[in-house]
């Protein structure tokens, strides 16, 4: 953002909490948002931190030999 260009305040809208699926309001009274609750927030972060949530990544030619170096022979 320029100097220029005033700071337009976060106007509130209900958004869906995307831990809990609840209505969450989404502005700058919700110090947890997009989340309803502190507690939906840190649910989420902890999924997170314990790797239960995973990116996926290609395949690669490493992959496909490790799992072949696990299959009996």
């Amino acid at each position: 953002m320029n100097s220029e260009e005033p700071s337009t305040p976060l106007v509130a809208r209900l958004v869906r909490c995307p831990r809990c699926g609840g209505d969450s309001v989404y502005a700058a009274s919700n110090p947890s948002r997009p989340f309803c609750s502190l507690r939906c927030k840190d649910i989420d972060f902890g999924d997170w931190s314990s790797e239960s949530f995973r990116m996926p990544a290609p395949v690669t030619s490493a992959d496909l030999e490790d799992a072949a170096d696990t299959l009996p022979h």
